[in-house]
């Protein structure tokens, strides 16, 4: 994961050579090991709902921009960590990644200087997302939610 964070920095890319072995582990992982970090299931739903909610929402983009506002390779990290982690930790992911993209992707433009329309690398604000949840998985209930309601 750190090493898919630090190709994606530097190129913009998220290599498939990469991405779709880290989904097939996730998903035998969870369906063959003791240590699973979630069901088979959840995994599945995961892996699949990982990817279609970052294409649906590229896709909604391209309607309305004729270009695309995500890559694909970011599809397919977030449908690693969904196979690996679950579908219920996806909103976690997300949430995480957008709020800390967000600021490193203010601080990427500033840093390059670059303009808002140009692209920058949201694999490592997944991956950050990603062993966020995965080493403290009651973090967002815990101390963001209940602090906001």
């Amino acid at each position: 994961m750190i090493y898919l964070a630090y190709i994606d920095w530097r190129t913009l890319r998220l290599p498939n050579a990469i991405t779709l072995p880290l989904i097939f582990l996730g998903l035998s992982f969870n369906w063959a090991s003791d240590l699973r970090l979630t069901t088979p299931s959840l995994a599945f739903v995961g892996a699949f709902l990982g990817y279609t909610v970052l294409w649906t929402l590229n896709a909604g983009y391209r309607l309305l921009k004729n270009r695309n506002g995500i890559g694909m390779g970011d599809a397919k990290l977030l449908a690693a960590l969904g196979a690996w982690l679950g579908w219920n930790s996806l909103p976690g992911i997300l949430l995480i990644a957008t709020i800390t993209g967000i600021l490193g992707g203010l601080a990427w433009l500033q840093w390059r200087g670059h303009q808002l329309q140009q692209a920058f690398p949201f694999g490592p604000f997944l991956v950050i997302a990603g062993i966020i949840e995965l080493l403290w998985p009651q973090l967002i209930p815990t101390f963001i939610l209940s602090k906001s309601i």
